[in-house]
């Protein structure tokens, strides 16, 4: 017996209580603290701000994987604090537990710069202004060499370089670059909105995204970050105190659409007192004293704002301008048109002859020019961004009044919001061709298409009905490859979010699979460079954000089949007919006609019927004629 509790005491001691060492104590707060790139970033910034600077230069390189280095013009450490600096739980934020509850600094816990060195190459440089050397520390995972003297500016330089090298497991799970850099710019963005004061400049791989010279207006700094047209829209709303993003939401009851939130940027200033910030490693979360009082008084001052706001939608047109044509321009320009018809149609040449000359008497002869057939290609229509187009909408075609046709009586393709040109047969040229008798449908609420179909009635949804029918042209045209895309002339630019630009610039090869051909242009700024000329008729740049918005919040969750999928059902909504939209008959005759062409035309892509049906018999048996 005593035998076998040696043994397992002996066998046991792995399974004993034990202190851990320094170096896995920091790479377990690594893991709380140092989730990517940007929370190095963040906790680098903020001691920045803490330290006074009025200047934070950050640079990156490939996300900050391979380099994050940060220079300020701060106070800087003291040389015989400086090994401080890079140990667990030392801090100059405070002193006893009761200044946890008085905190007005950034940072307070002390562990940053400690879980930074453990899974990093790490150097810090560092002088204050009354010193004539600095010193520097360079710690390579976990393992310290100096600190020595050096030459440098006053304030703070830290390096960071190989995130993770030691910890493979960690760095394997790092996105792409532009995704990793994307969070950077965010945490970026959110120091440069709270500190206006500061002049902060942002380099990625040596090139200058961001650099903001310091101002006393927070609005200048929006505008750098978001763009005039936004700025411009914001309501000021000033109160002795803020609240919580549901006393937003309720400010904006009934004043917006259900699933739009507002933009916000709210600034607190509480006292130090009323918040308690030791509630997350990351100070992602605080929380409030009195959260009611601060929910009121938000509410009722956003109310109050309201009330005194013109919240009226305004409409603004511009003017087109069009340049004065001289006589002589207009004629140029008929000459021009005459021309390319005839090119069009051949044979119009040796058709447009003299009664007396040859050509009449090859005519007499027997020798006739039929009248060109112009069946409008259905890849062709889909070039044109009109709904006509879309709709597939075939030329009314008529027969030739004599034998001679020249180009000018060609009726040429149809055009939406233009009655079908059908000419009345001449006496010398026969009957007219007929019309194809088409469906008989009327729109309703111009929202609705109600066909008789002999047998009863169907009622059909414009818009599922369409969007169907975009979706499964564009679903096609993408599995084989052959998406038509249309140049812009001048790219359609489009301010966004830094993790929303991230996110298309990751999915670029996706997206330029479905036609959308996205670059960066600077900054957070989207280029779109060509888009399908099926979507012609949708606005790119709602487009872009709300495909941005989708690829953020969910795109990297999905397979690259499912992806293409869904952005395809995105798409092909944007570019259908909308509810309200008046058409005219030639283009409901079309939509109707292409409905059979579908796979599935009961469904929109989303899963809702595009039509429901009401028989003959079901309509008696209502009105009471049975029997």
């Amino acid at each position: 017996d005593d035998l076998s509790r040696m043994s397992s005491a002996t066998t046991d001691v792995t399974s004993r209580i034990q202190q851990l060492s320094a170096s896995v104590i920091n790479k377990i707060a690594a893991g709380e603290v140092i989730e990517r790139p940007a929370s190095v970033v963040k906790e680098l910034l903020e001691n920045s701000v803490d330290a006074l600077s009025t200047r934070i230069e950050v640079d990156i390189e490939a996300g900050g994987a391979e380099l994050i280095r940060l220079t300020d013009d701060g106070e800087g450490i003291h040389p015989d604090d400086v090994m401080l600096a890079v140990t667990s739980h030392a801090t100059s934020k405070i002193r006893t537990a009761d200044d946890l509850f008085e905190v007005q600094t950034m940072g307070f816990r002390g562990e940053a710069l400690a879980s930074i060195a453990e899974v990093s190459k790490f150097r810090l440089r560092t002088r204050r202004a009354e010193a004539l050397t600095g010193v520097e520390l360079q710690v390579d995972g976990g393992a310290t060499e100096g600190p020595k003297p050096c030459g440098c500016p006053a304030g703070t330089q830290i390096e960071v370089r190989q995130l993770f090298f030691n910890t493979p497991v960690r760095r394997k799970f790092l996105k792409t670059t532009s995704t990793e850099f994307g969070h950077i710019s965010e945490q970026f963005t959110r120091i440069a909105l709270a500190n206006p004061n500061l002049h902060l400049v942002l380099r990625h791989n040596g090139r200058v995204v961001h650099e903001l010279p310091a101002t006393h207006q927070l609005i200048d700094r929006l505008r750098l970050f978001f763009g005039s047209e936004l700025a411009d829209k914001l309501i000021w709303v000033e109160s002795d105190d803020r609240s919580l993003q549901h006393a937003l939401g309720e400010a904006y009851r009934g004043l917006l659409m259900v699933g739009r939130y507002p933009i916000t940027f709210l600034f607190l200033e509480v006292e130090p007192s009323q918040v308690d910030v030791n509630v997350h490693p990351t100070k992602s979360e605080v929380r409030f004293r009195d959260s009611q009082i601060l929910y009121r008084t938000l509410l009722s001052t956003l109310r109050r704002q309201f009330l005194g706001t013109n919240l009226d939608s305004e409409l603004s047109v511009a003017p087109e301008e069009k340049p004065e044509a001289t006589e002589e321009t207009r004629k140029q320009h008929q000459l021009e048109l005459v021309n390319w018809a005839k090119r069009q149609v051949p044979g119009a040449d040796s058709a447009r002859t003299d009664s007396t000359g040859a050509g009449g008497d090859e005519s007499a002869a027997g020798g006739t020019v039929e009248r060109p057939v112009h069946p409008l290609d259905r890849e062709e229509r889909e070039l044109h961004g009109d709904a006509a187009a879309l709709l597939d909408v075939s030329p009314p075609s008529a027969g030739p009044s004599s034998g001679q046709q020249t180009a000018e009586s060609d009726p040429g393709p149809f055009v939406l919001g233009e009655p079908a040109n059908i000419e009345e047969g001449s006496d010398a040229g026969g009957d007219a061709t007929a019309v194809p008798q088409t469906l008989r449908a009327m729109q309703i609420h111009d929202c609705y298409l109600v066909v008789d179909t002999g047998d009863g009635l169907t009622v059909i949804d414009q818009h599922a009905l369409h969007e169907r029918i975009m979706y499964e042209r564009l679903r096609r045209r993408v599995l084989d490859g052959t998406v038509e895309v249309q140049p812009l002339l001048i790219p359609v630019t489009v301010e966004m979010t830094a993790q929303d630009a991230a996110a298309l610039l990751d999915h670029e090869e996706v997206l330029r699979e479905l036609g959308l051909q996205v670059e960066s242009f600077g900054g957070t700024t989207i280029a779109l460079r060509a888009n399908p000329t099926l979507l012609r008729r949708a606005d790119p740049a709602r487009l872009l954000r709300d495909v941005a918005d989708w690829l953020e919040s969910r795109g990297s969750k999905l397979s690259r089949r499912d992806l293409i999928d869904h952005l395809l059902h995105m798409m092909s909504c944007k570019a259908a007919i909308k509810a309200g939209q008046r058409l005219q008959p030639e283009e409901i005759d079309a939509l109707l006609e292409q409905r059979h062409l579908c796979d599935d035309h009961h469904h929109c892509p989303h899963g809702r019927p595009t039509a429901l049906t009401l028989t003959r018999a079901e309509l008696d048996r209502q009105f009471g004629r049975l029997g």
